[in-house]
């Protein structure tokens, strides 16, 4: 059961973090996009059991010991390692390798510092401070001290849900071998909480009015996660809704679920009830970018908060040479970072036309399906001029009066890629309807005007006709992009972390064998000693029991003491060693098991075919069919068989059981399988078959009445069918009258 799983995952990770707090890594995701002189990391740096430490790059590192040596790694790396296991896990379980995945992200509306773990907080300073005046203990001057409160705390939250009484707390051992307790019931919880319950209401408020809902417009209301369990939580959110909120879904697996289900949406190989999700933008991103004149800038906010994603858009930049682009979150105070820049990007090789005049470039800006944003490609328009009569299918920039304007454009590039976000956009951004336009003294521009279709057509009546205008043929010259992301990982510095964590993946696998080895060992000296006492105790003569025995203990003391480090051939060629005494021990064991068995299917075999050729000797009909020398074959193995059969079963009868055996079960087998293999053919022949006489059919016999002599009817009438039948094919029909 996979749940199963799940509960020894947990318990071996609370294990760990107790017995090697320094080395064991947990609550690490905020600390992505933050520098190690973060307030944030700072603050939380004085919680953790293990030691953080400043990058080159000035990001978060964590200081472990892998491998008998100090190691720094930075946060990406150990996430990297997290989802490596995990992603091991799920192949282990599933049996079959693992490509992708699909991992939640909360977004829309959300506190990332109102949580279960901010309560279990709460309970934690308030039962350190009341330690430290009860029993003059400081829990945190202690790192494992302080990781059983937190430990016990969450339990104590958990009761205090359920209970309305005093729960009680009580942690033996907890410092210098003092035992401590304390009490807390609900009613003080909430009190001690209420700054963090006053916080509940403003996602709520922000998710209203980013899903531009009112309460009233919502029907039901599910919540999910462990702090939804805290009864004060649930009737805040109950109370903002005005009405009961529900909690069928497992509050634990409820996101689990939420992925498994988009991973089978994703996935070819499952098919699933048809709806579509549709992920949004969680927060605003905006374009700055210098303008020709040096002392202006332009901004323009390209994708709005909760916009579709995946989803591009295409802005148009009239430029004589390279120019920067920085993408930043519009609302810096609405993100949980305090980085709201993404990067700059620097579109290259950009030159004016061969007039002097300003260059079309063309930028195509991205959200893509994981929620990134990026400057994906950049192109630079370069137009040819060209008589009409050359070619009228070529792409062309200025089109005839008659020609449908933008949407049937010929310019493909210009057009918004939509499709992936399921919905048509009403944007045009570089001949794309915009939702805004850009507030900057030189925008993006907007091109191909759509021009009023009715006063076209009437002033055709009454104009004469234009002068043909050349066409413009125009090509597109992809133009380099260099990115510059913030927080982003060199390439150099990548490849690096790559090489490392293969090596680890390579090292792990070694040192998984090496402790797979060292667990034989231990095991078979447990459970060998254990059946010495017991079923194996009869097998083994009383001096090679001392002799084991003491050679199990000595292999005992050396596992957990000189051989607790070895390396992984000395743990199999001590395996070796303590099987040669213990095989033999087992094999006796095994062979009193099955030779009795064996033997008796022997015998009875042996009868079975005994008493075969005797009836044949007595001349009985299922078996006089049989030729006499093959049956003399069958009485002739039976003879040889019984006779080896007794003297094994005499020579056996002269061992005891702690000596070798005089037979074993393979010989027996081995007799059984010859026995067989000569008799049974013999014994199961058929009988042959008889043929028996031929009747004659009667139809064929003379008849005193000849053809000849019948009436013209009656020649005519076929003869009636044996048994009643009638042929298919019979076109006559027979009238009968019925008395």
């Amino acid at each position: 059961d996979w749940r199963a799983s799940l509960q020894a995952v947990q318990l071996l990770v609370v294990k760990l973090q107790i017995t090697h707090a320094h080395n064991t890594v947990s609550n690490f995701k905020r600390f992505h996009g933050r520098a190690f002189n973060d307030p944030f990391v700072q603050k939380e740096k004085e919680k953790l059991s293990y030691d953080l430490v400043p990058m080159k790059n000035g990001g978060v590192g964590v200081k472990v010991m892998y491998m008998d040596e100090e190691h720094i790694f930075s946060v990406e790396q150990i996430s990297a390692m997290l989802l490596t296991k995990l992603k091991e896990t799920a192949e282990s379980n599933l049996k079959k390798p693992v490509t992708d995945c699909v991992i939640s992200v909360l977004g829309t509306a959300f506190d990332p510092f109102l949580g279960g773990r901010n309560f279990d907080g709460k309970l934690v300073d308030y039962f350190c401070a009341e330690i430290k005046s009860k029993y003059k203990l400081d829990p945190k001057a202690k790192v494992r001290a302080l990781l059983r409160l937190y430990q016990e705390c969450e339990k104590l939250k958990k009761l205090m849900s359920s209970n309305s009484t005093d729960i009680p707390l009580n942690i033996e051992c907890f410092m210098n071998d003092t035992d401590v307790s304390g009490k807390m019931n609900r009613s003080q919880f909430e009190e001690l909480c209420a700054d963090l319950l006053q916080r509940i209401e403003m996602p709520l408020l922000s998710l209203m009015e980013q899903t531009q809902l009112k309460v009233e417009d919502v029907t039901a209301v599910e919540i999910v996660g462990g702090a939804t369990r805290i009864p004060a939580v649930k009737e805040r959110i109950a109370k903002f809704f005005g009405k009961d909120v529900s909690t069928t879904l497992n509050a634990d697996e409820a996101i689990a679920r939420g992925c498994a289900l988009q991973c089978a949406i994703l996935s070819p190989a499952f098919k699933v009830r048809e709806f579509s999700v549709t992920d949004a933008t969680p927060f605003p991103i905006s374009l700055l970018w210098n303008t020709e004149a040096e002392d202006t800038e332009g901004v323009h906010e390209v994708f709005s908060r909760n916009h579709a994603a995946p989803f591009s858009k295409v802005l148009t930049f009239y430029r004589k040479g390279p120019f920067e682009l920085e993408a930043f979150y519009s609302d810096p105070n609405g993100v949980p970072y305090p980085e709201s820049k993404i990067g700059r990007y620097i579109i290259q090789n950009v030159a004016a036309q061969k007039d002097g005049e300003k260059s079309k470039v063309k930028v195509k800006v991205r959200v893509n399906t994981h929620g990134i944003f990026s400057v994906s490609t950049a192109s630079m328009v370069e137009p040819v001029k060209s008589e009409e009569s050359e070619d009228v299918n070529v792409e062309t920039e200025v089109e005839s009066q008659d020609q449908r304007p933008i949407e049937n454009s010929s310019d493909k590039n210009i057009q918004q890629e939509n499709s992936e976000a399921g919905t048509q956009s009403q944007v045009q951004t570089d001949g794309q309807q915009t939702s805004q336009p850009p507030p900057s003294s030189e925008p993006p521009s907007e091109e191909n005007k759509i021009p009023d279709v009715k006063k076209t057509n009437e002033k055709k009546g009454d104009q004469p006709p234009e002068a043909k205008k050349p066409k413009i043929k125009v090509k597109n010259v992809d133009l380099p992009i260099e990115a510059n992301l913030v927080w982003e990982l060199g390439k150099e510095l990548l490849n690096m972390y790559i090489e490392t964590e293969g090596k680890m993946i390579m090292q792990d696998k070694l040192e998984k064998e090496r402790n797979d080895a060292k667990n034989a060992v231990e095991e078979y000296v447990y459970e060998f000693r254990d059946k010495l006492s017991g079923p194996y105790e009869k097998f083994v003569c009383e001096k090679d029991l001392q002799g084991f025995s003491a050679l199990l203990t000595e292999t005992e003391g050396w596992l957990y003491e000189e051989g607790e480090d070895e390396a992984k051939q000395v743990y199999v060629d001590k395996l070796e060693d303590l099987k040669k005494l213990g095989t033999p021990i087992e094999t006796r064991y095994q062979e009193a098991e099955e030779r009795p068995k064996l033997l008796e299917e022997l015998g009875h075999r042996l009868q079975y075919y005994a008493t075969i050729a005797g009836e044949f000797r007595n001349k009985d009909e299922k078996y006089i069919h049989i030729d006499e020398m093959e049956m003399m074959k069958v009485e002739k193995c039976v003879s040889e068989v019984v006779e080896w059969m007794n003297n094994a079963v005499s020579a056996q009868a002269k061992k005891s059981l702690d000596q070798d055996p005089a037979v074993h079960s393979s010989e027996i087998k081995a007799k059984l399988q010859e026995l067989n293999n000569v008799c049974e053919p013999v014994v199961t022949q058929p009988k042959p078959k008889v043929d028996s006489p031929k009747e004659e059919n009667p139809l064929n016999e003379r008849s005193d009445f000849k053809p000849e002599d019948m009436g013209e009817d009656e020649k005519n009438s076929e003869m009636p069918q044996q048994n009643g039948e009638c042929h298919p094919s019979d076109q006559n029909t027979i009238s009968m009258d019925l008395d």
